[in-house]
């Protein structure tokens, strides 16, 4: 599997992959135009929308209300102000969610494959390669 990355001006990448083209920027402050979430913003929604759809196939699957389902993200940054000490999920279940199914909704938001990742993480390697010099016309 193979993602492209481009740099499409200023502090701008962006990453296509499987047709879609996703955005980033940088803030303000880090030079950027804050035209788009930082790669980190995403990763953090990348942890919150996997957590957040384990929820929702969970009530699915079993015909329980979604609706007012939504789940929130909380993240403490370590003291260096860019690593990330804790995140926290609060779950937002409707009134009518059953009692019985607390614990397991739990247990199937942590099947999350972004959390799962973050236990087991990748190796990482570089390489390098040259691309000849565009033309001038």
């Amino acid at each position: 599997m193979a993602m492209d990355i481009t740099f499409p001006g200023g502090m701008a990448v962006d990453a296509h992959y499987k047709g879609f083209r996703i955005r980033t920027d940088q803030p303000f402050g880090q030079g950027g135009s804050a035209a788009a979430p930082s790669p980190f913003d995403l990763f953090l929604a990348a942890l919150g929308c996997c957590a957040g759809y384990y929820a929702l196939r969970f009530c699915q699957e079993r015909d329980l209300p979604t609706a007012g389902l939504g789940l929130a993200l909380h993240f403490d940054r370590g003291a260096d102000g860019k690593s990330v000490e804790s995140v926290r999920m609060t779950l937002r279940l409707p009134i009518s969610f059953p009692e019985k199914y607390r614990a397991a909704i739990v247990r199937a938001m942590d099947q999350c494959a972004v959390k799962r990742q973050l236990a087991a993480p990748p190796r990482v390697e570089y390489t390098l390669t040259t691309t000849p010099a565009a033309s001038v016309a």
